[in-house]
């Protein structure tokens, strides 16, 4: 058995849907372990374009898969989901996807929550997608959330919601917002409850599944720098995105993990607030953008663009234990006469080859840069090594070095077929 995480290494949007799927081939089944529907993973095959949020990017190749316990879910977004990748001819079942039933879910109120806490921080706003993760985890850690199973019987489900909006509703009238009735969550729920739990398996179960497996994958979603604990604190999502997650919200444990993927774009992105030491507000800065079409599959919003920082990725390696990496949109970077890398900080005179955790530093930070030469001939669709610039291979090789790490794919387009297999994992 051998099963492997897949984790973005930056602030999201590094094009782990693509590789999930380039990969998926050589696994029996993919798990989704944290995070909601504030994912965005991209799958283009052929013609057709799938954009997932929370279902597992196997599902494309009709892997099993599994929406796993650290996830929380948004019955209606769920639902919406399935009904447009099966208008592109994927077939959703639950012989094919299981979630856990003790998955928290997300309701009305926590999406009206989200947006109205937001919409109370003016310019200090975190520049979350509104979704409403963040008070549904926050429910959990309150112990107070609705989970899946708590939708088999109507007493414990009445119990469940008058304790949540206990809590809601003190919050709602400090907020000026009008008070929620459990009558309300009950109708809200009425409509998807037997669908939901037509999917829905005890985790345990989904582990005897799971371990008659002889490859799994776990399918990171957002990015390292954006985990709760370790990211740039407080413009985080409200889940943990590193390797570790996997024993919490896989549905297997600990010992189940053999080995983690990193996933690293050329360049940095990131949408929303918060510190982004490497960002470009300029010519080149806009041409990353359009060049590399850095929309936020979910949010809609243009991604911040910025050069490789390899101090905040070498960070996100250690957090997640990873051993190989694979290089994504390196065809971006096709026309640019030179290439800039991040290779440290300095901040009031003082060096630095780690973000600091005091974010007064952050306004701060002079990036130390490392030019090498662009290559500004193309690489798009490229297939092997032997196909690419030699400068592209020196950008490569030089992430190899400064990050300690082995390039074992390199993607060069959107589509599966526009990869490059440098080593088998």
């Amino acid at each position: 058995m051998s099963n492997i995480a897949i984790i973005g290494l930056q602030w999201g949007d590094e094009g782990k849907g693509k590789i999930v799927d380039v990969l998926s081939d050589r696994f029996d089944a993919v798990i989704r372990f944290q995070g909601g529907h504030n994912a965005g993973h991209t799958i283009k095959v052929d013609d057709k374009t799938y954009k997932l949020s929370l279902l597992p990017s196997g599902l494309v190749r009709n892997k099993f898969s599994v929406i796993g316990s650290g996830v929380v879910v948004d019955p209606i977004a769920l639902f919406k989901e399935i009904k447009s990748v099966e208008a592109l001819g994927l077939t959703i079942s639950n012989e094919n996807l299981a979630i856990a039933d003790n998955c928290a879910l997300i309701l009305s109120i926590h999406r009206e929550l989200d947006n109205l806490l937001e919409s109370q921080k003016g310019d200090k706003k975190i520049g979350t997608t509104g979704r409403g993760i963040g008070p549904a985890y926050e429910d959990r850690c309150g112990r107070r959330s609705l989970r899946i199973c708590d939708l088999l019987d109507d007493n414990i489900l009445q119990e469940r919601i008058e304790n949540l909006l206990f809590y809601h509703n003190l919050l709602r009238k400090s907020l000026g917002a009008k008070e929620v009735r459990v009558e309300d969550i009950i109708n809200e729920l009425a409509p998807i409850k037997e669908r939901l739990l037509s999917y829905a398996k005890p985790s345990f179960e989904i582990a005897r599944i799971l371990k008659k497996k002889k490859n799994v994958m776990f399918e990171g979603a957002q990015g390292a720098l954006l985990d709760v604990a370790f990211g740039t604190f407080p413009y985080v999502t409200s889940s943990h995105t590193v390797s570790g997650q996997v024993a919490l919200g896989s549905c297997l444990g600990v010992g189940d993990l053999h080995k983690t993927l990193g996933i690293l774009k050329a360049y940095t992105t990131r949408v929303g607030f918060g510190p982004f030491p490497t960002e470009l507000d300029n010519e080149i800065g806009k041409f990353l953008q359009v060049e590399g079409g850095e929309i936020g599959t979910v949010t809609g919003r243009d991604r911040r663009c910025g050069w490789l920082d390899v101090v905040l990725v070498r960070q996100a390696i250690q957090l997640s234990n990873v051993k190989e990496i694979v290089l994504t949109k390196l065809d971006v970077l096709d026309k640019l006469e030179e290439i800039k890398i991040c290779v440290g900080y300095e901040v009031d005179g003082k060096e630095y080859d780690y973000l600091p955790a005091n974010c007064a530093l952050w306004d701060k930070i002079k990036p130390v840069y490392e030019t090498i030469d662009g290559w500004n001939e193309t690489t798009v669709g490229a297939k092997s090594l032997s196909d690419l610039p030699q400068k592209a291979l020196n950008y490569i090789k030089r992430i190899e070095e400064l990050c300690a790490i082995k390039v074992a794919i390199v993607s060069t387009g959107p589509k599966r077929e526009e990869t490059i297999i440098v080593s088998e994992l």
